[in-house]
């Protein structure tokens, strides 16, 4: 008979039978709750779910803003056997009805602000049967008889879309026991999480990154977190970094970038002993300027939706800024050629890891799936180089690697380069055809506040500092980087944008 393993119990159950069901598990403008009172929360929506005559293994589309509600809807659904599936609160009616078809979602619970939109997706999308508004109703439901559906660790527990920056959204389908697997490995024997840590993150729950920093981590180890229900913005985040005084905190870049531009107190992060990036590469730069001014460190990692969190990261202590650090314990990596074959150190190749929590496979994606999940290896779409410590240094997406001049350009070396200015603030690199045809660099900027730089003035700046191929050719400025709900770079976008900028004219 196989294992019985039910993500829940490792993330609730455990602490109340423990004794410590009376510490704070979630906080936050939406309320508090502790262990205890959250585990009642979840066993209640799981009665609640079943009482909607919900099966194990249907799907629970989670359309809701951060909060306590959505954690007991996630746990609760993962309870009685049922699959949550978070997507982003920022998806249209169109979007979500996409989900909703794709994922065969029986039930799909929203908060009562994006009622209107959830219930005219709800109409169009046939395998629904039935919209819940905010989990209240399902909350009160009598837990009597409430028991653990007996998954086992290779029972599907969520499914996580992708965020489609360049395509169709897939989602990636995780086992409960990938979610044991994340905590165990980068939770504390990377990020060194322990109970008396209170986590925040700029990104939301329903983004991998955000599930792990929100959820995952501090339920895995009975630690407690601090929800933030609004659109994550400086002053925002600020504000509850001020009212909950968190010790770890989690942003992406981008997020980085626009805290460094915003007019906030030096002391600001005080309460926080450790900070974390992921979503994209954090430039060497951003990491000096918030080390600087906050007193912080940043700790830079890699994860995919595909591996549910991170399995390539810094150490705390131990950074080395522009890099994406070593192997997190529990994950193997490998840099190979279009062949298949390893390279060399010092080589760029495409980067493969392997590891417990890999998703199985998107769900109803099958060329896709055969694609990108090899064997027990994920490809990730990433092109890196390690150097000769080990450590592994970001060239770009395999799709945004720019041919110049005969040679391979990396994005994100010419980004580093334009973020050494002390007046700008974010850089997207892409590649453009000039007169001939042939590809080359150019650069989309964002200049700090005050900022009144030319653009003849950073094409200067570059050619102090890259070879003549690296450089870019023309400059676009920018309002804002355009981005995915999950603070994800759209380059796409700015590529489209600077088509036409070495043709002009």
């Amino acid at each position: 008979m196989s294992e019985v393993f039910n993500a829940c119990t490792y993330l609730l159950d455990r602490h109340v039978e423990a004794g410590t069901g009376d510490r704070v598990a979630v906080t936050g403008p939406r309320g508090s709750l502790t262990y205890a009172e959250l585990l009642d929360r979840a066993e209640r929506v799981a009665a609640g779910l079943r009482a909607l005559r919900m099966r194990p293994e249907e799907r629970v589309l989670i359309f809701m803003v951060d909060g306590p509600d959505m954690i007991a809807v996630i746990l609760g659904a993962m309870r009685m056997g049922a699959v949550p599936v978070p997507v982003s609160t920022m998806l249209s009616v169109d979007e979500l009805t996409d989900l909703l078809r794709d994922s065969r979602a029986r039930t799909l619970v929203a908060s009562r602000e994006f009622a209107s939109t959830a219930q005219a997706a709800a109409r169009r999308a046939p395998e629904l049967a039935g919209v819940i508004l905010d989990s209240a109703g399902l909350a009160s439901s009598d837990v009597a008889g409430d028991g653990v559906y007996p998954t086992s660790p290779d029972s599907t527990a969520l499914w996580l879309y992708t965020s489609g920056t360049t395509g169709r959204p897939k989602a990636a389908m995780h086992r409960h026991a990938s979610i044991r697997s994340v905590v165990e490995t980068y939770g504390t024997q990377v990020l060194g999480i322990r109970p008396g840590d209170r986590c925040l993150s700029a990104s939301k729950l329903f983004f991998a990154y955000g599930l792990g920093a929100s959820c995952l981590f501090p339920l895995g180890v009975g630690a407690s977190v601090a929800l933030e229900p609004a659109r994550s913005t400086p002053d925002v985040i600020a504000g509850r970094v001020m009212a909950d005084r968190p010790t770890l905190f989690f942003a992406v870049p981008t997020f980085y970038a626009a805290l460094l531009n915003a007019d906030l107190p030096a002391d600001t992060f005080s309460s926080v002993r450790q900070a974390v990036s992921a979503g994209e590469p954090l430039p060497a730069q951003i990491f000096q300027r918030f080390r600087d001014r906050f007193g912080v460190e940043i700790i830079d990692g890699l994860g995919a939706t595909e591996a549910l969190h991170i399995f390539l990261s810094n150490r705390p202590g131990q950074v080395r800024p522009g890099t994406t650090g070593v192997p997190v314990p529990g994950y193997d990596l490998r840099v190979v050629d279009d062949a298949g074959a390893d390279v060399a150190p010092g080589t760029p190749g495409h980067l493969l890891v392997r590891g417990d929590s890999i998703a199985t496979g998107y769900w109803c994606r099958t060329q896709t799936t055969r694609r990108v999940f090899q064997g027990e290896w994920l490809r990730t779409g990433d092109t890196y180089v390690i150097d000769d410590d080990g450590y592994f240094h970001y060239l770009g997406r395999s799709n945004d690697m720019i041919k110049s001049s005969g040679a391979w350009v990396s994005p994100t070396e010419v980004e580093a380069r334009l973020l050494q200015h002390s007046e700008i603030a974010q850089a997207v690199v892409v590649g453009a055809n000039d007169a001939e045809g042939l590809e080359k660099p150019v650069a989309g900027v964002v200049l700090t506040e005050g900022g009144k730089l030319a653009a003849e003035e950073i094409l200067e700046f570059c050619r102090d500092g890259l070879p003549a191929f690296k450089r870019p050719r023309a400059v676009l400025f920018l309002d804002s980087v355009p981005t995915t709900a999950t603070g994800k770079v759209q380059r796409f976008v700015v590529r489209e944008m600077a088509k036409d900028v070495l043709t002009a004219g």
